[in-house]
């Protein structure tokens, strides 16, 4: 990944979306500008250092910038804690070692230690899995593996290959859409700037290079949003789901960082209990349990949740 380029994008797409009344300057020339957001003077001047230094930063040029300077950036520019934290990122990489360089070029492994899959195990009826900054889901529970079974049964499923939830979004769009509803876009959006995200934590992936290019390539959607440069940090939400065999699911999302297996995410799905989506995750759970390696027909809905899909 052209790790400048990357760099130089991401500053001036930040600095386009101030208005110098939002950053408390005058707007000088109104409406005349000739481009969107502040000048280049105006970040240096809110920033403390000179027009040529910022000039040469969103030309992507990090070398040697000290961390005191990327602050005052990051204020000047009003970013957020995941923008703050991609612009550290990506001057940690403009100024690794070539050793660093090697050693992210690697792949990540392909599969948790057992331990973690026995954690895994033992959340019967909460969905789980892991993930890492790819967005490769490298585990699961039997029920997450049943929450997720249309992206396992995708035909965008690279075989032996973990299955990875950024080609679902994108490759396979109307069985997406369909999974997602509505919140497709947003969905989408947000699995865009978690892999942007990633890439300035590793530049060198070449794995995640590979993605990113095969996106960019085949998908319009992903191409429009890349260029965005937004970024995101994956904590905690809300997702909704409409499942081929259990329906519409609201579910609260947890995403835990695992200190020993650094890149790698748990996160755990729950429902608030005694609401319909706690009916519909149960019946998954049961579903789930019968068959766990593949699709299997679907099961009757109880009278229950019959009724509580039909209230939605």
């Amino acid at each position: 990944m052209d790790l400048k380029a990357e760099t130089a994008e991401f500053l001036a797409s930040r600095r386009a979306r101030i208005t110098p009344d939002e950053a408390g300057l005058p707007a000088y020339g109104g409406s005349k500008r000739r481009v969107p957001g502040l000048r280049r003077e105006e970040v240096a001047m809110l920033a403390g250092v000179s027009v040529d230094y910022y000039t040469r930063l969103e030309r992507g040029n990090l070398n040697g910038v000290s961390e005191s300077v990327l602050e005052a950036l990051a204020e000047a520019l009003q970013l957020d804690e995941a923008e703050r934290a991609h612009l550290f990122d990506l001057a940690r990489a403009a100024n690794a070692s070539g050793v660093a360089r090697s050693r992210a070029r690697r792949a990540s492994p392909a599969s948790v230690r057992p331990a973690v899959q026995r954690i895994l195990d033992s959340m019967e009826s909460a969905p789980a899995l892991v993930r890492n900054g790819r967005l490769d889901v490298l585990a699961t529970n039997l029920t997450a593996r049943a929450l997720y079974s249309p992206m396992y049964d995708s035909p965008e499923r690279i075989a032996n290959k973990p299955v990875n939830s950024a080609r679902f979004h994108f490759l396979d769009l109307d069985a997406a859409q369909q999974y997602w509803g509505d919140r497709w876009e947003k969905i989408a959006h947000d699995a865009v700037a978690i892999l942007r995200a990633e890439a300035g934590k590793n530049p060198y992936d070449s794995a995640l290079i590979a993605l990113v290019g095969e996106l960019s390539t085949r998908s319009e959607d992903f191409r429009r949003m890349w260029a965005s440069h937004d970024v995101r940090l994956h904590r905690s939400g809300t997702k909704v789901f409409h499942h081929p065999v259990v329906g519409r699911l609201e579910l609260a999302y947890e995403a835990l960082e695992l200190p020993a297996d650094t890149g790698l995410q748990l996160n755990v799905y729950t429902a608030v209990p005694g609401s319909p989506s706690d009916d519909g995750l149960k019946l998954l759970t049961s579903w789930a349990a019968t068959t766990p390696a593949t699709t299997p027909a679907a099961p009757e809905p109880s009278a229950e949740v019959t009724r509580s899909r039909k209230d939605l």
